[in-house]
């Protein structure tokens, strides 16, 4: 098992995440709170209410790529106050003596930095419930950037992850905060995040089918992904056995001898394949990795993922 050490790790500045790069959209979500009887409903009961959440302290994996600096705030925000929001804990380091900053991801806001003040003192109420893949109610009020938590509850409805899943959970959220812009909604995408926790969770679950799905899913959403099945400036459906290339800035085209060789060409069956979330096939899980591990890599700039390194150390990735 790769050490999780991150003392002598190098730490990235929160504002270098490509996220901060991406345009955020025009319209804002509307506050629709749930109450927690709806937010239980919303996921499938499968764990007993006898089971503990892990307390195994605040060390976070993610801890290495993330600096514990709190991020400017933002003056032209205007205060808002929200009740009751269905999320989960992306993230989390300490901030001053008691306290800590939550990376939270929600459906209907995002991506939301959240300080839980107190959270860290040994009888908070906080400090049990801010565990990672685990569905919380949020409640949160203020106007700068970083939002003061104001209520956090366990909703329950999913089986903790354990072992090489829970190396692959810190890996989706990593994703999430490395592609994500701060309060810009992706509800499929979050959907597509409870989906991938509950797969995993899964005893006989293989873990890379279920990663390369999610990973399509993110670059989808993103909108750095088109459609797979089809060539770009034809639009005609792609032939099963010839050979494509997906050109990041282009789509989907034919492989040309002269391609260059760090760009990976693939079999149409394996686009066809993607685009249908099917990863049954061995040559499409070999294909399908290469080539989405060259987007991911493409769209961060080459900066790389200190999960993935620790989950191809463990040959799960």
């Amino acid at each position: 098992m790769p050490s999780f050490e991150s003392s002598n790790a190098a730490q990235l500045q929160a504002g270098s995440s490509i996220s901060e790069k991406r345009r955020k959209k025009n319209t804002s979500p509307s506050p629709n709170a749930m109450d927690n009887h709806a937010l239980a409903a919303a996921l499938p009961v499968v764990v007993s209410q006898s089971a503990e959440l892990s307390a195994s302290g605040f060390f976070d994996p993610l801890s290495v790529i993330h600096s514990p600096t709190l991020p400017p705030p933002t003056p032209a925000r205007q205060a808002t106050r929200v009740q009751e929001q269905m999320g989960f804990v992306l993230h989390r380091y300490p901030y001053r003596e008691t306290s800590l900053i939550i990376e939270g991801f929600s459906r209907i806001y995002g991506r939301v930095a959240l300080i839980a003040k107190g959270a860290k003192r040994p009888h908070s109420a906080l400090r049990s419930v801010l565990q990672h893949f685990q569905p919380l109610s949020f409640s949160w009020s203020g106007k700068s950037e970083v939002r003061t938590l104001t209520r956090a509850e366990w909703v329950g409805g999913m089986h903790p992850l354990d072992g090489n899943a829970l190396l692959c959970g810190f890996y989706l959220n990593e994703l999430l905060i490395r592609f994500c812009a701060r309060e810009d909604a992706c509800p499929k995408l979050f959907d597509h995040y409870v989906l991938t926790l509950q797969r995993l969770t899964q005893p006989s679950a293989s873990a890379a089918p279920i990663l390369r799905s999610f990973e399509h899913a993110l670059l989808r959403e993103m909108g750095y992904l088109a459609e797979l099945d089809r060539v770009a400036n034809t639009h005609e459906r792609v032939i099963p056995e010839a050979r494509y290339i997906f050109d990041p800035e282009h789509g989907t085209r034919l492989a040309q001898m002269e391609d260059p060789t760090l760009c990976p060409s693939v079999d149409g069956q394996t686009l066809l394949d993607m685009e249908q979330d099917d990863y049954q096939r061995p040559i499409t899980r070999t294909q399908s990795k290469r080539l989405l591990r060259f987007l991911l890599d493409h769209h961060l700039g080459g900066e790389s993922l200190k999960t993935r390194r620790m989950l191809s150390d463990l040959h799960t990735l």
